[in-house]
């Protein structure tokens, strides 16, 4: 089915040309996590995931240990969640996840993006729902059919299952993604994911060419320049 979503590691990587900028961003998600829902990894299964992926990317453990003490103390800044949405160049669609201790502060960044890069943002919902909020786990195996039939079996929702070049490629809806995920690892063991992360996955795909596409790479760059900016979902295919 092909179809298209981004790695966080590669997204990541494309947000800031300094390790200490990626830092920042996983270091104040992983703050909020355990503010909101624990600091014990093993009963805060969202704090886990998050410090899996933080790991991953190759964020030291000072900064991750740093973020959780933080949130502990039970002072330090009061995030919120703040999500955007809009048309990009060539008319493609974007949403721009972001934690914000002001919030108007960061509309006023975030509609900068956009305006310098001739796009438009959208009322909320005005893109969301050409998007599938989805858990996506990524992993080497050949064998799709006893994939399936172990998500199944643990009454897993999936909504599709890709198998190419060794890899299988799991998509669920995002509020199946721990149960998916402990399905995975009791059929199969410890799994090394290539892929592990609930992200918004386009329904359709938008071709931008020409100038559209230098314009584009301008509005990413100048959102994930932005320290509110977490995550930038997008279905441009160029």
């Amino acid at each position: 089915m092909g179809r298209a979503y981004q790695n966080r590691k590669e997204s990541m990587a494309k947000t800031a040309d300094a390790k200490t900028k990626v830092y920042s961003k996983y270091g104040r998600e992983i703050y909020v996590c355990a503010k909101t829902g624990g600091f014990d990894p093993d009963g805060n299964l969202s704090l886990r995931g998050l410090i899996d992926r933080a790991k991953k990317d190759q964020v030291p453990s000072h900064v991750i240990e740093k973020a959780i003490d933080k949130a502990k103390g039970g002072g330090g800044e009061d995030y919120s969640t703040a999500r955007y949405e809009g048309f990009g160049p060539g008319s493609c669609m974007v949403i721009v996840d972001c934690l914000t201790d002001n919030p108007n502060r960061t509309f006023g960044d975030v509609r900068i993006c956009f305006t310098k890069t001739k796009s438009k943002l959208g009322a909320q919902g005005s893109v969301a729902h050409m998007f599938d909020h989805s858990a996506i786990f990524v992993f080497a195996h050949d064998d799709e059919e006893a994939v399936l039939e172990a998500l199944m079996m643990a009454d897993v929702d999936v909504a599709d299952i890709e198998n190419e070049g060794g890899k299988i490629s799991v998509f669920a809806p995002h509020d199946e993604y721990f149960k998916a995920k402990q399905a995975l690892g009791e059929a199969f063991g410890e799994i090394e994911f290539e892929v592990d992360e609930i992200q918004f996955v386009p329904q359709n795909t938008t071709t931008i060419t020409g100038e559209d596409v230098e314009m584009f790479e301008k509005m990413l760059d100048m959102l994930n320049d932005c320290d509110d900016v977490q995550n930038v979902y997008h279905n441009a295919e160029y």
